[in-house]
């Protein structure tokens, strides 16, 4: 058989590609797994309680409404309305199949080949990977001063065929949260030229502030330039369950639903209970959830502060450490095989996340406890030279 070079010159995974460095551990000695931002801790009780008492549920076991489960969207909704202290309504709620899927029905909504979308960098390789699929073009807006992508830089990219921009916060792989007023002025540009503002929103709940992370929702007419994209395998730890959100306007929402039915029909009807118990009950869970991983930041950000090994840390936030590997005739791969292989390090490239190597590496600091992060800084301490097993 013969397949599409579309597809055959896309890079794989790059969780993939760090997890099979497994098999050339030579130390046998627990693995520090910072690679893929999966909650490492269990579900709040509440969220469990609704999966065992729903697997015999009807309702769960058949198709769930294509825009989503009405009560799931109902009390999304509200959680939106108390956390951006702006009206957002159940009507402006798709759920769908986890985050990802969110960006791509409605990147695949708004662009075709031939066409571009802007892509703030560094970004989420996902976002990227599916742009090219559908043969549309990855503008990549570099980021300047604080980490910070301009405004200026991206109204320079924009041309007769750029449908999006799109924006990450807080950033992923960065962990940079954009400002309010940066955010604001984003959607002044996408609207001035009549494009889609796609703002993917995963990781808001570990902000370093309770502040609305924007005021789009209170401007009329946000529905015509704002797609915001929200993920509960974060907030609730369950990312397992494949349960995301759009929040857009009804235009887009019926284009975006023709691609979903293609893809999924609809997310998985017993995730969305579970997260619509999350919702209703575990909203003190939440809270202590993002004030632990906060610690966790200040921790790593303690361990990383003297270089260890000469890793220098650039940015921190959210899940994720950005880090700048030492100084060497290494690529950022041969660092990251070293790591892996000799110092039971598992991280992932920061080529999955720029267009070219900059000698970066991203860190989930959040898939660990204290003590962990410590004996992280221990192991990047004895990084130097080549070592002899790589």
């Amino acid at each position: 058989m013969r397949f599409t070079p579309t597809i055959s010159d896309l890079v794989h995974s790059p969780i993939g590609a760090a997890h099979a460095l497994l098999a050339h551990r030579v130390h046998d000695r627990p693995l520090l797994d910072l690679s893929q931002a999966a909650p490492a801790y269990a579900p709040p009780p509440a969220v469990l309680d609704a999966v065992s008492s729903g697997t015999t549920d009807r309702i769960t076991t058949t198709y769930a409404p294509q825009p989503g489960l009405p009560g799931l969207r109902a009390a999304f909704a509200a959680d939106l309305t108390d956390s951006y202290g702006a009206r957002v309504d159940s009507a402006d709620v798709l759920i769908t199949a986890g985050c990802n899927q969110a960006f791509c029905i409605a990147a695949s909504a708004l662009a075709g080949p031939g066409d571009n979308v802007v892509l703030q960098t560094p970004f989420y390789f996902n976002h990227d990977m599916w742009l090219r699929v559908e043969g549309v073009e990855p503008r990549h807006l570099p980021v300047g001063d604080r980490h910070l992508p301009s405004v200026d830089d991206a109204a320079a990219r924009i041309d007769e065929r750029t449908r999006a921009i799109v924006l990450v916060s807080p950033g992923n792989p960065t962990g940079v949260t954009l400002p309010p007023s940066l955010i604001h002025d984003f959607a002044a540009l996408a609207r001035a030229h009549d494009l889609a503002l796609i703002l993917d929103e995963t990781y808001r709940s570990f902000r370093p502030s309770d502040e609305p992370a924007h005021d789009l929702f209170t401007e009329p007419g946000w529905q015509d330039t704002l797609v915001s994209l929200h993920s509960f395998s974060k907030d609730l730890a369950v990312p397992g369950y494949r349960v995301g959100a759009l929040v857009g306007g009804e235009a887009l929402r019926v284009e975006a639903l023709k691609v979903l039915d293609c893809v999924a029909i609809s997310a998985p009807a017993v995730g969305q209970a579970a997260c619509l118990a999350g919702l209703e009950h575990a909203g003190d869970w939440r809270r202590e959830q993002a004030a632990r991983v906060a610690g966790l930041q200040r921790r790593f950000e303690e361990v990383l502060a003297p270089r260890p090994g000469g890793f220098e840390l650039v940015t921190a936030g959210a899940y994720f450490g950005w880090v700048r590997a030492p100084a060497g005739d290494d690529d950022t791969d041969t660092v990251v095989r070293r790591l892996v292989v000799d110092h039971d390090i598992l991280v992932i490239p920061g080529t999955a996340f720029t267009p070219d190597d900059q000698r970066m590496l991203r860190f989930s600091f959040a898939n660990l406890d204290a003590d962990q992060i410590h004996e992280l800084g221990v192991r990047l301490a004895e990084y130097s030279g080549a070592d002899s097993h790589s």
